[in-house]
């Protein structure tokens, strides 16, 4: 039985596959549990295909997984989690910005913590910390991190970080569509959705050493914003309306100071646009208010997947439990039986 499994995306990452791989292998040794480590080759122009394969005939513990065309990060890890075998599953970047030393840290959170379901490693936390990361970078993410944040609730403070392990059975439950980097994203909100407990612990974030940096700001940061808006609705809706009101309420008391001042002019359209500006914001806000209830709804079909995957592995069980039984009253009911030709064969031959 294989105990650890470690996803590793890799998207021509021929300068970082074969020693960061070795120091995978190392760190995970310490572990002393039986481990695989499954890098994904995410459609590579260049040779990080043949590497991934010779590392993987040298070593069994290491398992080519790829295709032909790049899908993105999201579409690596779903295709990781369907092959890995493990009965935890663990992902951590190629270029090892966070150190392969995490790879033991997060089993043993994972397994001295019967409650825990998955483990994420954050640089923002208490005791975490970046090391030479551009300050550009760093504070696109800080933010980034901080308004997804607040869509979550202030539960997670590193959001979008691959530095993470689950157990197999709680991943796997997860229905994933993301393609691209949001599938971090993604797999937070539905396994919270779910009910699933996560913990989160500091970790130290280092810039790529080797190869190119596949970060692409504008549309991670748009995809991250969307996220953050269609998670938490009211965030958007509320900001957006609780403006209207107050610049609607701002014409009005503009108006009553004219109108003690003797300047008031009749003719200017204030009275309208503080009538239109109250009314346009009360509707957002009430549109924040349906959208909630819309996040809601989604949340609990969220639970009901995981529910009907739950009800399918017990009935999974259940079956293979009956097919066992039923071979071995079968084989019991033979061997006894010593007039019975077939049985006897059975057994001398055995």
């Amino acid at each position: 039985m294989i105990e650890i499994s470690v996803i590793v995306p890799a998207y021509n990452e021929a300068e970082n596959i074969p020693q960061n791989l070795k120091r995978m292998i190392d760190a995970l040794n310490i572990t002393g549990r039986e481990f695989e480590i499954l890098p994904v080759d995410d459609g590579s122009t260049d040779e990080t295909s043949s590497k991934i394969r010779i590392m993987a005939e040298d070593d069994r513990r290491v398992r080519y997984v790829g295709y032909k065309q790049n899908g993105g990060r999201g579409k690596a890890i779903r295709s990781g989690i369907k092959a890995a075998r493990g009965r935890y599953i663990l992902t951590i970047d190629c270029d090892l910005s966070y150190s392969e030393e995490y790879l033991p840290v997060m089993y043993r959170l994972l397994k001295d913590n019967p409650e825990v379901d998955f483990v994420i490693g954050s640089p923002y936390m208490r005791d975490g910390t970046t090391e030479n990361v551009s300050a550009k970078r760093l504070w696109i993410s800080r933010l980034g991190n901080l308004i997804l944040s607040l869509a979550m609730r202030g539960r997670i403070r590193t959001s979008t970080g691959i530095l993470r392990g689950y157990k197999a059975e709680v991943v796997r439950r997860l229905d994933l569509e993301s393609d691209g980097k949001e599938i971090h994203l993604e797999i937070l909100s539905k396994a919270l959705a779910s009910g699933y407990t996560p913990l989160e612990f500091p970790a130290v974030l280092t810039s790529r050493q080797k190869g190119k940096s596949k970060f692409k700001f504008k549309a991670t940061a748009l995809s991250h914003l969307i996220f953050s808006f269609f998670e938490r609705p009211s965030l958007l809706f509320g900001m957006v309306g609780v403006f209207l009101i107050g610049s609607g309420l701002g014409v009005g008391f503009y108006m009553i100071y004219l109108w003690q001042t003797g300047t008031l002019n009749p003719n200017r359209p204030l009275m309208t646009l503080m009538i239109l500006l109250l009314v346009a914001g009360l509707q957002i806000i009430l549109f924040g208010f349906l959208g909630t209830q819309m996040v809601g709804l989604r949340k609990e079909v969220y639970k009901m997947q995981t529910n009907l995957h739950r009800a399918n592995e017990k009935l999974d069980n259940f079956a293979i439990n009956d097919f066992v039984g039923e071979n071995v009253t079968s084989v019991e009911r033979i061997t006894i039986d010593p007039n019975h030709v077939v049985g006897k064969t059975s057994i001398d031959n055995q």
